[in-house]
C-alpha cells in the first residue's frame, strides 16, 4: 500500500532515526531521540507512449531514469 511520502518506482518510504550526540546526553537536556526522516520526492513525467502524465518518485530513481524505463501493464 503507498502512501504519499513514498516512492512509486522502488517503495522508498519515511524511516524513523534515532540519534543524539553524548554532549547532549551528558547535560541536563532530555531530548528524544526519534525523529522521523523523508524521501526526497519530486514529480517526474512518464513517456508518452505509455500515456504520459505524471508521478511522485524519489531522485535515487529519476537519476536513474527508472521512470523512463516503466511499460504499459
Amino acid at each position: 500500500m503507498a502512501s504519499s511520502n513514498q516512492c512509486k518506482i522502488c517503495d522508498k518510504g519515511t524511516r524513523v532515526v534515532g540519534h543524539y550526540s553524548n554532549r547532549i546526553r551528558a547535560t541536563k537536556f532530555n531530548p528524544s531521540g526519534n525523529q522521523r526522516k523523508y524521501p526526497n520526492l519530486q514529480w517526474a513525467a512518464l513517456p508518452k507512449a505509455i500515456g504520459g502524465g505524471r508521478i511522485k518518485i524519489c531522485t535515487r530513481c529519476i537519476k536513474g531514469n527508472k521512470h523512463l524505463e516503466i511499460t504499459a501493464k
